[in-house]
């Protein structure tokens, strides 16, 4: 099987060099540069599996880049964890908003990292079931891992597909903040409650895009319906 392939972007070479031995140990190939440009150059030759991403970076900021990448239909799909010093809440959740998939505060343990790159990349798995799924005007495609809302393709993040996945094959249904965490992102994640209100929040503004966004329905106290009735 090959190797994944992880993409680190950071400024300060002492965690530059930690993350390539952590992510050696691991058994994963990197590619390592300390600002954005060097990263976008590295993607004009490869698409990594997953990208490591510093916050604070010299010339365009980590977070800036990401939601500049969620925006590119070639590399939207790429799943991102940023890796940032800053341990505040709202500074968190504005992360996954610019288009992270997950968030790792510094310091960190290499085994929790680990453990957060093989959750993200179990979530964006292009081994999907096969056969395709359609609800509403809205079509998932998992042999091309793709997704159409009235045969118009859209660019969904590996969290969001696996979101929308879930919600096209248990419609009508009401599910808890915990039940998503636990059917999506999956069993003992480092993953908090909140974050689902986040990439609902991000799924179901693409969804508006296309006049679906009220398929989407918050059941006040309780959770989240993926319905086509009102």
């Amino acid at each position: 099987m090959t190797a994944l392939n992880v993409l680190v972007v950071e400024d300060e070479d002492a965690i530059r060099e930690m993350l390539g031995m952590i992510l050696e140990q691991a058994e994963f190939t990197y590619q390592a540069v300390a600002d954005t440009q060097h990263a976008q150059a590295v993607l004009g030759e490869i698409t990594p599996d997953l990208i490591l991403l510093d916050w604070m970076l010299p010339g365009v900021s980590g977070v800036e880049w990401a939601r500049r990448l969620k925006k590119d239909k070639s590399l939207g799909e790429i799943p991102i964890i940023m890796l940032t010093a800053r341990g505040e809440e709202e500074d968190k959740i504005r992360g996954l908003e610019f288009g992270a998939d997950d968030y790792i505060t510094k310091p960190f343990s290499p085994r929790e990292l680990v453990a957060r790159i093989k959750a993200v990349l179990r979530r964006s798995s292009k081994f999907g079931k096969s056969g395709h799924i359609e609800l509403g005007g809205i079509a998932l495609y998992n042999d091309e891992h793709r997704v159409t809302i009235a045969e118009q393709s859209v660019v969904l993040s590996p969290t969001e597909y696996r979101l929308l996945e879930f919600f096209l094959t248990h419609p009508d249904k009401v599910y808890s903040r915990g039940q998503l965490l636990d059917q999506v992102w999956g069993r003992g994640s480092f993953i908090e409650e909140r974050t689902v209100d986040v990439h609902i929040r991000r799924l179901r503004k693409i969804l508006s895009e296309h006049g679906r966004e009220e398929m989407i329905q918050t059941v006040r106290g309780f959770g989240y319906r993926f319905s086509e009735q009102p």
